[in-house]
């Protein structure tokens, strides 16, 4: 068993480390596991989640907007990027299904911007293969590898 104090001095650090950054369970979790109790870990997640600062379906949301605004990236990369955040697959898996369309168009969206800006470089093949490398539909690069002129 633990404090009152402990519980107060141990959940004063977890959320410094959340409000620096938006994290997930499983962040927290690899972070204090080696420092604070598993039990007093448990109950301090479970505190700040009911207080609603750690939210993995808010995580989630927030992620998928930061990524289509600021990179270009298939929605397999998106979706492996938060597997390796720890996010429970059906949460991540939920997201995508409810926000499919606006998410597939901005995929096809990122693709053409790819195409754009490796065009001069690169061969039509090499561009495809570049592509499917990084996951994008076959169907969608078909459309944006039609749509330009080589």
């Amino acid at each position: 068993m633990y404090t009152v104090e402990e519980f107060d001095k141990e959940k004063t650090k977890v959320m410094n480390y959340i409000m620096y950054k938006k994290r997930t369970i499983q962040e927290v979790k690899n972070k204090f596991q080696n420092t604070i109790q598993n039990d007093l870990l448990y109950d301090i997640i479970e505190y700040v989640k009911d207080a609603g600062y750690l939210n993995e379906e808010d995580y989630v949301k927030r992620a998928v907007n930061e990524f289509m605004a600021l990179k270009n990236l298939s929605i397999r990369e998106m979706k492996y990027k938060l597997y390796t955040k720890g996010l429970p697959k059906d949460v991540i898996e939920d997201y995508f299904y409810e926000h499919a369309d606006e998410i597939e168009e901005y995929e096809k969206t990122s693709a053409q911007k790819i195409v754009i800006k490796k065009q001069a470089n690169f061969e039509k093949e090499e561009i495809k293969n570049y592509l499917m490398k990084k996951g994008y539909k076959e169907r969608i690069i078909k459309e944006v590898l039609e749509c330009k002129t080589y």
